[in-house]
């Protein structure tokens, strides 16, 4: 069996966390610089206050009920997902979680009895909420896209499954797929979704499940589509990721707080996240062969013309690293050839390619490998993650970072700045 554990309205639950006052209260988190909102409590679900939708837009209706706005918070929330993924592993044991984003995760649950697995699921939910604080919504089913039916249902009638579901039987799984919409299938797109039932008059789970198997191949999109079919009808196709399996691809990018028209900001700018993407490429013991800068920018000087055009540049390194003062390096020179004096710029970013393990880089004829910068990293990130991740950094970074992005409602990040912590009187 398989298991979903899916933290409830995960950024609103996270600065509940340390402001229990708002536990009744409508919540909403916005996106970057403030722009649109990515989650919203019950409560504020209830108002009608859409998902994804602009703040501006509903700002008349949070101001009304006084709903509780904030800004992102990423270091507040990647430590609390943390904790939750830490808290699973040690009850079902590392190697039987798998962390699918940054509030779920799939657990492996084949030496549970199917007699307890109720039992079990409440238990997990209970010990999560009890040592994180964070409320969460089990489902567990034989495949993974049954358990994130069971999971949406658990979700969406608390008093009812109080946050658990599991799918055991047949007959149970039927009668949940016949309450689950096409669209809300996971791995079925809004498109597609439209495309089965003004097509094929498919309306629910239950009905798609119900189809043959050579139909399934043929318009479910082949073999992703058919491996979900048969994962609706029970025969586990997608299976628990390796652990050990690296992202092939690192990125870095922001929106910046307003435009930027100077190159000395693009380069700090620039740095920074090149510096970022350093820190995540040597988290998973990786190195890059090839980096790409690219750069956003709106020349119309009309506030209501919004037509942004992208330029970027990449380039195939001497040797592949991940020492942030050789990939600053790069970002900048980069950089420098993308700015155009004149120009608005909106957004940068930086994105590592052509990845391979530190261990197994190979070495250019023509360059001497740098021992030293190696010791140098190591010291630099036991420093910053051992007291907080901007500790130490490179000059290039900059000081002030005026071109920062907007949080102009963020709350303090409690548990990663020692400045920040929470003062209990």
């Amino acid at each position: 069996m398989v298991a979903i554990v899916d933290c409830n309205s995960f950024y609103c639950s996270c600065e509940r966390l340390f402001q229990p006052r708002l536990h009744k209260r409508p919540v909403v988190v916005l996106s970057n610089n403030d722009g649109c909102i990515i989650s919203r409590s019950d409560e504020a679900r209830q108002l009608g206050i859409p998902m994804a939708g602009p703040y501006y837009m509903a700002k008349e209706v949070i101001e009304k009920h006084d709903v509780a706005v904030f800004s992102s918070n990423y270091n507040l929330y990647g430590d609390i997902s943390r904790r939750v993924m830490e808290t699973l592993k040690q009850i079902v044991g590392e190697t039987n979680v798998e962390v699918y984003s940054i509030d779920e995760s799939f657990l492996h649950l084949d030496g549970y009895s199917p007699k307890q697995l109720a039992k079990s699921a409440r238990q997990i939910k209970e010990t999560v909420e009890h040592w994180t604080g964070i409320p969460v919504s089990v489902g567990i089913a034989p495949t993974k896209v049954l358990s994130k039916v069971a999971n949406r249902l658990a979700k969406k009638d608390p008093k009812k499954y109080k946050g658990v579901f599991v799918l055991d039987n047949p007959q149970t799984i039927d009668d949940a797929l016949a309450q689950t919409a096409v669209k809300d299938i996971w791995g079925i797109g809004r498109r597609y979704a439209e495309k089965l039932e003004s097509q094929f008059n498919l309306h629910t789970a239950l009905a798609l499940k119900k189809m043959n198997e050579t139909w399934a191949g043929k318009n479910l999109g082949g073999v992703v589509g058919l491996r979900l079919w048969r994962e609706l009808n029970g025969e586990p196709c997608i299976e628990l990721k390796d652990q050990l399996i690296k992202k092939k691809m690192i990125a870095c990018t922001r929106m910046f707080g307003r435009p930027v028209t100077s190159a000395s900001e693009i380069r700090e700018a620039v740095a920074s996240y090149a510096s970022r993407a350093a820190e995540k490429l040597r988290r998973q013991s990786g190195a890059a062969k090839m980096m790409e800068v690219f750069l956003v920018k709106n020349d119309h000087t009309d506030l209501y013309t919004y037509n942004p055009s992208t330029d970027a540049l990449k380039f195939i390194l001497p040797e592949a690293t991940s020492a942030t003062h050789q990939l600053i390096n790069y970002a900048l020179s980069l950089a420098d050839k993308l700015f155009n004096p004149g120009s608005r710029y909106l957004k940068a970013g930086i994105i590592l390619s052509q990845l391979v393990p530190d261990k197994e880089v190979q070495g250019n004829l023509f360059t001497q490998k740098n021992k030293p910068s190696v010791k140098l990293m190591e010291v630099m990130d036991n420093i910053n993650w051992g007291i907080h991740k901007e500790a130490v950094h490179f000059g290039a970074t900059g000081l002030h970072q005026k071109w920062q992005m907007k949080q102009e409602h963020r709350s303090p990040r409690y548990s990663t700045k020692w400045d920040e912590l929470k003062t209990v009187k």
